[in-house]
């Protein structure tokens, strides 16, 4: 078994390939041979599918829940959450009493399909409950005191914020003296302080069992959902009213849709949401996501690229450039033409928000490219600035740079004030959000949090540049690590012939997949370029051949101008290895398998 930190001569090579042209040695995934066919055999999986089992840490022990994730064998009492159980008797004595209830969301897909299962929770019992979704550009990120006291002089008795409130001091403070009972689900990381509220549940919370700090705001709302309908029961309430329990189970397609868009790992009970929740989205009964895959163009079965790179964007577009609360009202409306006519406005916002997004990249990477210099050395973290860039795409850019040059990035917008808002992504082995809330208890940023891979701050612009020599000192020791360990991780050797639908749909067998449990790559070795051009702005289409005659489509995304794209084209009529993903192409009623292209070498 291969360490993760050993020098190249001592890894487990792919193809021999030590330097790729993105710069990688190609490695393969540890997987003791021993455990690979224990688990082939006992479980009738062709040995390739074992060892992809076994290569991403699973064993003879939990190889029956990784391949078959159940609720039953993951999801947790809710009960096992400091504060839970308040919670649940609170808002229980709300639906109970008939009182004024809120619930205060974040604009992303997050905190609008949090906030889109309370909705459609509190209906199911028979209750109301008003959605406040801010608007990113006049309020910012999470509950403010403005806000919060509109809504308790509008009669609001309870407010619950969903995917935002932990760092909220200031503003909860405010709304408890004004009388009105807060409760924070969370799942962002919390400081050594709570805010004050009558229940503050996260998994995040420092004095909280480890276990489920991976689970998304969705997954901790749909869990207190759990608890609540559980306390309703116990109290008798529904035989008092004649009411059958609501199936929340038919709201996992909620759970799967947010879990999957905010890029936390999809292993434990995260994996079984998931997996449960694409059934349910299959079955397109959720009148606004079934709008909204139309508009999408999704025809087949729904997967986790799916909600990441067609549903999730759309429900984003909202917040970013449009009507913050639009993919809330999407997600828990029951009128069929409502629904058609956000999917539609929601699409057009995302058309928009792809032409803001591109002018605000090639801002971003040409500040980044002339303070690197040519020749010059990355710097640890990546920070770029910019006065008037759009707030509401800069999350987006930010992780388009992180992919370029594999460093953990910042990326802030700065308004005619001075005031700074950033949105941060990083790299795997390194936690921005810990370091992000560090420096907002050092008064750096105003405010900020977030978790591993991803965060956001709002701050002075006067102080980026403490700012930045306070991420370099905190976190230059953790990106030379993972830069260190920087690898492509396969799972083994195909030959083109082995591409085809029947192996993509086995290979979903052991889905879903996403962050923590990576999509399966392949090498292939001595691939003939037969065709290669680009398409679209900067993706990079092929055609390849193999030894035997046989024959597959190919596609590298954004890459035209990377140096992986250029070895493509430099390689029409040679033979080189790639290595990538396979996947399922669905065209006029044809099903082809086609590679998707992450790295190549001569």
């Amino acid at each position: 078994m291969t360490k993760e930190n050993n020098s190249t001569a001592e890894l487990d090579l792919i193809l021999a390939v030590e330097s790729s042209v993105m710069g990688r040695a190609w490695v393969a995934r540890p997987a003791e041979h021993r455990i690979v066919q224990a688990i082939s055999q006992n479980h009738n999986l062709p040995e390739i599918f074992a060892r992809v089992v076994v290569g991403r840490g699973i064993d003879v022990d939990t190889a029956e829940v990784f391949l078959k994730p159940t609720l039953k064998e993951t999801l947790p009492d809710p009960s096992h959450f400091k504060d839970m159980d308040k919670a649940c008797t609170r808002i229980a004595d709300a639906i109970v009493a008939g009182e004024k209830v809120a619930v205060f969301g974040d604009y992303d897909v997050d905190g609008a399909t949090s906030s889109a299962i309370f909705k459609r929770f509190f209906k199911s019992v028979g209750s109301d409950i008003t959605a406040y979704i801010p608007d990113r550009m006049l309020e910012g990120y999470g509950p403010n005191t403005k806000a919060l006291l509109e809504l308790k002089a509008a009669g609001h008795d309870l407010v619950i914020t969903v995917d935002c409130g932990i760092v909220s001091y200031d503003p909860l403070s405010a709304a408890t003296k004004a009388g009105l009972d807060m409760i924070v689900v969370d799942h962002h990381q919390a400081g050594a302080e709570l805010p004050d509220a009558v229940a503050v549940v996260n998994p995040n919370r420092l004095d909280e069992e480890p276990g489920y700090g991976q689970l998304a705001a969705i997954g901790v709302s749909f869990i207190t959902i759990v608890g609540v309908n559980r306390e309703l029961r116990n109290r008798g309430w529904y035989k008092e009213n004649d009411k059958a329990e609501p199936d929340i189970i038919q709201w996992l397609d909620l759970v799967a849709l947010g879990t999957i868009c905010d890029m936390v790992p999809l292993t434990g009970v995260n994996r079984a949401l998931v997996a449960q929740g694409l059934k349910i989205m299959a079955s397109r009964k959720n009148i606004g996501l079934k709008a909204l895959s139309d508009v999408s163009g999704i025809t087949e079965e729904p997967n986790t690229y799916h909600s990441g790179f067609l549903l999730g964007p759309r429900v984003n577009a909202g917040g970013r450039v449009g009507r913050s609360e639009a993919g809330t009202i999407l997600l828990s409306t029951e009128d069929e033409q409502e629904a058609i006519n956000i999917s539609q406005e929601l699409n057009t916002y995302n058309a928009e928000r792809k032409a803001i997004e591109a002018m605000v990249q090639e801002d971003a990477m040409n500040q980044v490219l002339n303070k690197i210099g040519v020749g010059g050395v990355v710097p640890p973290v990546i920070i770029a600035a910019g006065v008037g860039w759009h707030p509401g795409v800069i999350g987006i850019v930010a992780g388009r740079l992180k992919e370029h040059f594999a460093r953990p990035t910042i990326v802030i917008a700065i308004d005619d004030r001075g005031d700074a808002k950033g949105s941060g992504r990083s790299i795997m082995g390194v936690d921005l959000g810990s370091a992000i809330s560090a420096a907002r208890q050092l008064e750096i940023l105003s405010a900020g949090g977030g978790h591993a891979m991803a965060a956001g701050l709002s701050m002075r612009s006067e102080k980026i540049d403490e700012l930045s020599e306070f991420l370099t000192e905190q976190l230059s020791a953790k990106v030379g690590d993972a830069i260190t360990s920087l690898s492509l991780k396969l799972d083994g050797v195909l030959s083109l012939s082995a591409v085809n639908p029947e192996l993509v749909h086995t290979l979903d067998k052991i889905g879903p997949y996403g962050q923590g449990n990576a999509q399966p790559r392949f090498a292939f070795s001595d691939v003939f370029v037969s065709y290669v051009d680009i398409v679209g702005k900067d993706h990079i289409k092929c055609s390849f051949k193999g030894a035997d005659g046989s024959t597959v489509k190919a596609m590298a995304f954004r890459s035209a101008d990377k140096p992986l794209g250029r070895l493509l084209i430099e390689s029409r009529g040679k033979n080189i290895k790639i290595a990538g993903t396979i996947r399922n192409n669905h065209w006029n009623g044809r099903t082809s398998a086609e590679i998707f292209i992450d790295d190549a070498a001569k």
